[in-house]
């Protein structure tokens, strides 16, 4: 068998603390509590496609518990005896776990229920036993009930004690069923519809909403199951593959409601800028800090080391070291907003996927019988929507791991996406575009897709139209993305920042965009500016008065950017800075650490390379001094380092000794000016 029933332990719900403790009430009070719990589960619907008789059980009893509850706070003088409230006090935590459980199963994974069916048929027998146990020392007789009451419980204790373990045996055959199609795609061999269709209705995955549903929540399982098995969790990978797989074969490739449960799927929620890797654009899983102070993915700054750069991606500043240091305290809050937004998070390991999970043969099968199905339908294109539909089915599974962006670009996807980039198709089919050039997005996650695109006749000319007259904000910023993602590669960076389209239409966009696609236009040009011969085309572009028309806007990206520009643009970069120094200055005292670090450096670069015009224009900055103290003070190691440098160069100019070489100069005119201003 693919998956064997062991492999599936008890499902990790983490209810409230309060949830399974003794409550410390007064006889009332607790008596009360008890009728309203016993009320609440009471109202609660039984599972409707598996252990709908076990739940249905519980439900009945909870009912009648109320009955009996609903009597006793008819005594004014209610006062029970200690064995009595020691009775209600556990009753009280038996049914808390009833209604957990309950609404527990009610909210998870069918396919997941289905593949632990005997052991969610255990849970609900244990609470019947307890329930059992506790009404056999219930002290009836001491509490004056009514002969009708008396015999209520009587009865609930007799259908306790009677209640066996109960497994449908439709539900054992329908768990046979499934593992049989995990079998069937682990040996390659498809699985024949009609028998998809069978098992998904049954388990009520009746359309694409109902499949999306299940696939969010056994993505949410694989967190549940956080300290299980590697084993466990591949399988839970498998069944989500299976319900992607029939999805698309059932229900047809499609676009999800607009109000589909009220939030997004995990896969395309938008994730903050700082917990992305600058590298990968993808969620950080393991972020770690290199010698510059930046943060990466450990996996992707690994690689780019290992690919034999020893410069900082972000930055450009050649590492010290290539020693890495994990963030926790930022993977902490990567942590606890992948739980807040229900998105698997595990750190990779060196046989780990973005998922956290390890790759297995039928969830890979079951991804490439996907990719196959939808690429099939792309080719025998029936119309625009169709083809939408497929997409961004495309656009999805390639967000979610490594494994799946290599089959859909193996089954030949780019050159057909390439297709509905046109400003022709955009302007009747806006979604298209904006799922295709997202596609290509993630799909140039992967290195080995990043060459395969700048290759693929019509690709590149295709982002670059999309870039300078997508659809939409988020078409051309994700176009923007895409730039990003492929100048991650040196030889393809050189080759991107010989076009002079690519730099005019990051411009525009830096300029004109929205925020996040204004974020990811500069993210572009900053990898642009790694390359020294295509610095002087970004100085001639305009980049220096973009970066000062932003500079109050996106303060870290536009004076990492600037740094970067400096450090590599020749005299003919420093001179256009001359009107960004003031700014700079302004960074320095007010500025985010990242900031002021990368501010202090362009400082220091401009003041030693640019003249004594720059230095006095420095210099008469009011409460520079004081800023640079502060920074020396408070900064970064390198923010510390680089504020000492400027101090030096304050002291030197002001002593009219040369900035560079250290010779005296005649410099007492230009000093007073700059001090009288």
């Amino acid at each position: 068998m693919a998956v064997t029933q062991e492999a599936f332990p008890p499902r990790k719900r983490r209810p409230s603390a309060g949830s399974f403790i003794s409550p410390k009430l007064s006889d009332r009070n607790l008596v009360q509590s008890l009728y309203l719990l016993s009320q609440e589960i009471s109202s609660m619907k039984p599972l409707q496609f598996l252990h709908k008789r076990n739940s249905l059980s519980h439900i009945r009893k909870s009912k009648l518990l109320s009955i009996l509850f609903e009597e006793l706070l008819r005594n004014p003088n209610l006062v029970l005896l200690p064995s009595a409230t020691l009775c209600f006090e556990e009753m009280h935590v038996v049914l808390q776990r009833i209604k957990t459980l309950i609404e527990d199963y009610c909210n998870c994974s069918k396919m997941w229920l289905l593949v632990q069916n005997q052991i969610v048929a255990n849970s609900f027998h244990e609470l019947t036993m307890e329930l059992s146990t506790l009404l056999d020392i219930f002290p009836v007789k001491e509490l004056d009930l009514s002969d009708d009451i008396e015999e209520l419980v009587v009865l609930i204790r007799k259908q306790s004690l009677n209640n066996k373990t109960y497994v449908d045996p439709s539900d054992d055959e329908l768990r046979r069923g499934v593992f049989g199609l995990l079998d069937s795609i682990k040996s390659e061999i498809v699985p024949e519809q009609s028998k998809l269709a069978e098992i998904f209705g049954k388990l009520g995955l009746r359309d694409a909403s109902s499949c999306r549903e299940e696939i969010e929540n056994l993505e949410e399982e694989v967190q549940n199951q956080s300290q299980s098995g590697e084993n466990l969790k591949s399988e839970v990978i498998a069944l989500i593959g299976l319900v992607r797989y029939a999805k698309c074969v059932l229900f047809g490739a499609s676009t999800p409601e607009p109000d589909c449960k009220n939030r997004k799927p995990p896969s395309e929620t938008v994730i903050p800028p700082d917990f992305r890797c600058p590298i990968s654009l993808d969620l950080m899983r393991d972020p770690v800090v290199v010698a510059t102070g930046q943060t990466y993915d450990r996996e992707s700054i690994k690689l780019w080391i290992d690919s034999g750069h020893n410069t900082c991606p972000k930055t450009g500043q050649t590492l010290a070291h290539t020693d890495l240091v994990s963030n926790f305290a930022l993977k902490n809050l990567i942590a606890m907003w992948c739980r807040q937004q229900k998105i698997p998070f595990e750190a990779t390991g060196c046989k780990l996927k973005v998922n956290g999970v390890r790759t297995n043969k039928t969830a890979l099968e079951a991804t490439r019988m996907t990719v196959t199905f939808l690429i099939n339908k792309l080719l025998g294109l029936e119309s625009m929507e169709v083809a939408n539909g497929v997409v961004y089915e495309l656009r999805v599974l390639a967000k979610t791991n490594s494994d799946s962006r290599a089959c859909i670009a193996e089954a030949g996807a780019v050159p057909l996406l390439v297709r509905f980039l046109g400003s022709d198709v955009s302007l009747k089919y806006p979604n298209l575009q904006v799922n295709a050039v997202t596609t290509l997005l993630n799909l140039s996650i992967l290195e080995e897709n990043k060459t395969r695109i700048m290759e693929t006749d019509g690709a590149i000319n295709g982002i670059i139209e999309v870039l300078r007259t997508g659809v939409s904000w988020e078409a051309r910023g994700n176009a923007a993305a895409t730039i990003f993602s492929l100048t991650g590669v040196q030889s393809h960076r050189k080759k991107l920042g010989r076009k002079t389209r690519v730099i005019k239409g990051l411009m525009e966009l830096a300029r004109d965009g929205s925020t996040s696609s204004k974020r990811d236009a500069l993210a572009a040009i900053l990898n642009l500016a790694g390359e020294r011969e295509t610095v002087g085309r970004l100085v001639d572009g305009g980049v220096m008065q973009m970066i000062i028309g932003l500079m109050d806007v996106l303060q870290e990206e536009t004076v990492i950017i600037l740094e970067s520009v400096v450090k590599r643009g020749g005299v003919v970069a420093i001179a256009a800075a001359y009107n960004a120094v003031k700014k700079l200055g302004k960074v320095l005292r007010d500025g985010s650490e990242r900031a002021q670090e990368s501010a202090a450096a362009t400082l220091v670069t401009i003041c030693r390379k640019g003249g004594l015009e720059l230095v006095v224009e420095f210099a008469s900055i009011p409460g520079i001094e004081r800023a640079i103290w502060d920074l020396m003070a408070t900064g970064t190691m390198r923010s510390k380092r680089k504020a000492s440098t400027l101090l030096r160069i304050l002291r030197r100019w002001s002593a009219g000794l040369d900035v560079m070489d250290g010779n005296t100069t005649t410099m007492g005119s230009s000093r007073m000016i700059a001090l009288q201003s």
